[in-house]
């Protein structure tokens, strides 16, 4: 490990794993091992799969299917805040134009 690395050790299914991360990630990194170890305990806790490779696959599957069901969302979101946001500008433009009709186009008076 270089200067620019911390090690750190996490347990997943009763296993210690030494892992180095960036200075700060710390937090993040025990949070994600710890997520790593609830999700295969899960699927170890179901029987349906043995062996921990396979648990491992399995949980990374799950885990990248939740992953990418989060992203279709925000980009699906995405999409809908960016119409809104056009359907308000259009009406906002709209508005505008019409207020442009309505004012006078400068008044005459007569001096007389």
């Amino acid at each position: 490990m270089n200067n620019d690395t911390v090690a750190l050790t996490v347990q997943i299914l009763d296993k210690d794993y030494r892992i180095g991360c960036s200075p700060g990630e710390e937090e993040a990194l025990l949070s994600a091992a710890h997520h790593l170890d609830e999700a295969m305990r899960s699927i170890r806790g179901r029987g349906t799969v043995i062996g921990a490779d396979r648990i491992a696959v399995m949980a990374a599957l799950n885990i990248a299917n939740e992953l990418l069901q989060e992203r279709n969302q925000r980009a699906a979101e995405a999409a809908l805040l960016h119409s809104h946001l056009h359907q308000l500008e259009d009406r906002i433009d709209l508005a505008l134009l019409e207020e442009e009709r309505e004012e006078p186009t400068g008044s005459q008076e007569s001096v007389g």
